[in-house]
């Protein structure tokens, strides 16, 4: 596979996860999760769960995987839901 179709894949699949701003917030939930409390085993489920849906937003009720996550006083996601 030469570079340029290895870039454009690359870029394809950003793009189909819903483009920049879309991985910005998966990294910052992905950070949230890190930092918040729980087992390495409950982090991992939170963090694989976070990053099934490409820059979703939590709705229908049920609670977002980072929600509890991380410090409050961290910037929220571009999009997400506000601190409380």
């Amino acid at each position: 596979m030469d570079l340029k179709k290895l870039a454009a894949k690359a870029k394809k699949t950003m793009d189909d996860r819903g483009g920049m701003e879309s991985l910005k917030a998966d990294a910052e939930e992905l950070k949230k999760v890190a930092k918040g409390e729980g087992s390495l085993k409950d982090k991992a489920k939170r963090a694989a769960q976070a990053v099934k849906e490409p820059g979703a937003k939590a709705g229908d009720g049920e609670m977002h995987p980072a929600q509890g996550a991380g410090h409050p006083s961290d910037t929220p996601r571009k999009g997400g839901p506000p601190h409380e």
